[in-house]
């Protein structure tokens, strides 16, 4: 029997045509989320991503921690007892307050007044610390203009005191306030903020031991 060359040829096309469908529907199955990049490696976030994320933070926690020893180091003397900036007259050999030249002694007995405010519930080291990092703070925001929360976060950044640590930062007027949590070693060291140039004012705080 005798085939029609019409038949025969419409058959060769019909099958290229399928193994042609064929071959591109195998080339786009290979193509998946993970696409090969120029340099043959695939695409996406490396497989040491998260250690990497990891060994930064571990990083800025030990510079934090660096920071903070070195603002409190005038705060502590060989023997461990707290030295440091203190609001305390000086007492002779009797344990009574020593004069300065040219001053009187007060009328009557004088009687030792209680401590109150946030700083009795600190440490010895950590009411000394707190003087240090409320001036290396203060002098810094004053010399910021118009502190914005980013500009002080910024600012505060560059001190040494990472965003984990800073708090509450919220635009007041022309000024900013804000809270760090400078709290080691079971301490409850903290300070409350508000940055407004040469009004600058930050002050202790005691925060719920760590």
């Amino acid at each position: 029997m005798t085939r029609s060359p019409v038949s025969i040829g419409t058959s060769a096309r019909t099958g290229r045509v399928l193994v042609t469908a064929a071959l591109g529907a195998l080339a786009l199955s290979g193509c998946g989320g993970d696409e090969p990049s120029g340099d043959g490696s695939r695409s996406g976030p490396p497989e040491n991503a998260g250690s990497e994320v990891n060994a930064a933070s571990s990083a800025e926690q030990a510079a934090f921690a660096a920071m903070l020893d070195k603002v409190a180091q005038p705060c502590s003397s060989t023997d461990g007892a707290a030295s440091g900036p203190t609001d305390k007259k000086p007492t002779g050999p009797d344990g009574q307050q020593s004069l300065a030249p040219g001053e009187t002694p007060p009328p009557g007995p004088i009687e030792p007044g209680a401590p109150t405010g946030p700083e009795t519930e600190l440490s010895d080291r950590d009411r000394c610390a707190s003087v240090q990092h409320e001036q290396r703070i203060i002098q810094a925001l004053q010399a910021v203009p118009e502190p914005t929360p980013t500009k002080v976060r910024k600012t505060l950044n560059s001190l040494g005191y990472i965003d984990e640590r800073i708090h509450g930062l919220k635009q007041d007027g022309e000024a900013t306030r804000f809270r760090l949590d400078l709290r080691e070693s079971g301490g409850r060291l903290c300070e409350a903020g508000l940055a407004a140039g040469e009004e600058t004012d930050v002050t202790v705080c005691a925060a719920p031991a760590t």
